[in-house]
């Protein structure tokens, strides 16, 4: 099978794996869809990610694929039904035909473990070699379009940050950035209740996006000073400010818009681990947060809310997906995002 790996030199190269053996607690995948995340699968390939540095890899962790075979002991499967987070198990050296996981999702065919079937085989949450990933292998229903499904991660990726930061008891909110991640999140905080969500970015084009996605104001940061124009609609500042794309100094400018008590959330995973802090401007009291890698316990429990979400209309997959291309130009997806396109999310296919 077919399957994208990162190189020893930081290179993307399609290569051909053997096709994986289920054991007794496994379903075998035939992948349908895999989304790319321009954050995690670029900052891989380049080497940025922060605790990642085991190459040749396999890439991928947004694929959606449809049970093939079912191994005697699962559970939860059974042929036919389409899986969450599919993914390659390694091997006792730590490796797949001699590449490590970068969680291996754009193979053309991945792995689901049943964690119910692993726990009365005695090896259940607690011991070793228990994932708590399993969690998130989770169904995609029949009526949900399996090449948008692959959305589905990074809306329960993002629900469960917005359950972690504590969006759910903001009146405003702050958002650098309307990238397919920032527009997320604006979508979920306003069906929260989230009264005031303010959405910056450095790209005009980006106004009607967010404005669609629920935003109440956005702010063109290239043009407008962020932190006056903040404080010109927020005169005591905001419960939350959200870094949504990944740039250390927002974290400076989040401080001047801030009110009393408030709370810096860092999403957006940069490749660069340290910078020069400043509160000078900032109040007395005020705190930061980082949640950038998922809690997968949370974004198994974000699962049912989105897909009630989804098929009640108020959260439309295509949105957030401007392309759709096969496997054989997944490539070309990976150029488009080196030269900085205007994308949202783009997914593989797969025949």
């Amino acid at each position: 099978m077919k399957s994208l790996a990162v190189t020893t030199d930081h290179k993307l190269e399609i290569v051909d794996i053997p096709i994986p053996k289920i054991a007794d607690d496994c379903v075998l995948t035939k992948t349908l869809s895999c989304g790319v995340c321009n954050g995690t699968d670029t900052k891989i390939l380049h080497g940025t990610f922060k605790g990642f540095d085991t190459y040749p890899c396999l890439l991928g962790h947004e694929a959606i694929g449809e049970v093939v075979e079912v191994g005697k002991k699962v559970k939860q499967w059974k042929v036919g039904d389409r899986i969450t987070l599919p993914y390659l198990e390694m091997g006792a050296d730590g490796t797949y035909a001699g590449y490590y996981s970068a969680w291996s999702a754009y193979s053309e065919y991945t792995v689901a473990r049943d964690w119910q079937a692993m726990a009365e085989m005695g090896c259940g949450p607690g011991t070793p070699g228990f994932w708590d990933g399993y969690y998130t292998q989770k169904i995609l229903p029949r009526d949900i379009d399996p090449v948008y499904g692959a959305m589905i991660t990074t809306f329960r990726e993002v629900l469960a940050a917005c359950r972690n930061f504590g969006f759910t008891k903001a009146k405003n909110l702050v958002i650098f950035g309307a990238g397919p991640v920032g527009l997320t999140f604006t979508k979920f905080v306003k069906l929260l209740g989230v009264e005031t969500v303010i959405v910056l970015d450095i790209m005009e084009e980006k106004r009607p996006e967010a404005l669609h996605a629920g935003a109440d104001y956005f702010i063109n940061s290239r043009d407008e000073n962020p932190a006056e124009a903040v404080r010109e609609i927020l005169p005591d500042g905001a419960d939350f400010v959200l870094d949504a794309v990944g740039v250390n100094d927002l974290i400076n400018t989040a401080m001047h818009m801030i009110k009393d008590n408030g709370q810096i959330c860092v999403y957006g995973i940069s490749p660069i681990m340290d910078m020069q802090l400043s509160w000078a401007r900032a109040p007395y009291n005020w705190s930061v947060k980082f949640v950038q890698f998922p809690v997968k316990k949370e974004e198994a429990d974000a699962h049912d809310q989105i897909i009630e979400w989804v098929r009640s209309g108020v959260l439309d997959l295509k949105d957030y997906v401007s392309h759709v291309l096969p496997f054989d130009r997944i490539l070309d997806a990976f150029s488009m995002i080196e030269k900085k396109v205007p994308v949202k999310k783009i997914v593989i296919t797969y025949e």
